[in-house]
């Protein structure tokens, strides 16, 4: 069974600074129907723009990783990293027990345009942890997976079975996933246009998936596609 979010339907807050769309409820979007999936809290698809950011804050019991599309964010936080996130690279945040970080847009010309993805952790209290993963080395018309419950294939280790896999697709280049029995599958597309399964997706679009089921995406035009396949 496949179930679309579309991205006409996400949330949206537009602060001047920050324009953000949000997939599940967030903040002061609330909508019963979309309070995440399965242990997917959170998909924010946020632009900030220049010399502007999140100041630091506290974050708890929660695994965040962040992909940065275009621009540059600039990372600080309560365990001493400090870096730079450019767009193909990913971050990880295990806030556990208790984290302070901030973002900012370090660029005084050019906005920032990243994902902010939240899944809930299969455990409380975890020791705070950071990692990072480019894949710009990476071949394309091809997934790569980004994060997974034991690390496997050189991908971010994060405490949940939540294997978090990337493709970016040339038109015409397809990739193919299969569900296994009990798992569940969202897709969200990051930038550009695919089908699933025959359905027109277009960036900011998602769809969500259960049963064991094959997964076929077609790039109709460049794009990036990212899929949770979530216990």
């Amino acid at each position: 069974m496949m179930t679309l979010r579309k991205a006409g339907e996400r949330g949206h807050a537009n602060h001047g600074w920050l324009d953000s769309y949000h997939s599940f409820s967030f903040a002061d979007y609330h909508d019963p129907q979309w309070m995440g999936y399965r242990t997917l809290r959170v998909i924010n698809d946020d632009l900030v723009l220049p010399g502007q950011g999140f100041g630091k804050h506290p974050h708890r019991d929660m695994e965040i990783i962040t992909y940065v599309l275009s621009g540059a964010l600039e990372h600080q936080d309560s365990m001493g990293n400090g870096r730079v996130i450019r767009p193909g690279e990913f971050q990880y945040m295990a806030a556990g027990s208790g984290v302070q970080h901030s973002e900012f847009n370090p660029s005084k010309d050019e906005a920032v345009h990243f994902l902010q993805i939240w899944i809930l952790p299969d455990h409380k209290h975890a020791k705070p942890a950071y990692a990072e993963k480019s894949t710009n080395a990476l071949a394309g018309g091809a997934w790569q997976l980004i994060t997974s419950k034991t690390g496997r294939e050189g991908s971010l280790a994060i405490n949940q079975d939540a294997d978090l896999w990337l493709a970016k697709l040339a038109p015409q280049q397809a990739v193919m996933h299969t569900l296994a029995g009990g798992r569940h599958a969202w897709l969200h597309v990051a930038e550009g246009e695919v089908t699933l399964n025959g359905q027109l997706l277009t960036g900011g679009d998602a769809a969500a998936l259960e049963g064991s089921a094959a997964l076929t995406v077609v790039a109709t035009k460049s794009a990036q596609v990212l899929l949770f396949d979530l216990n």
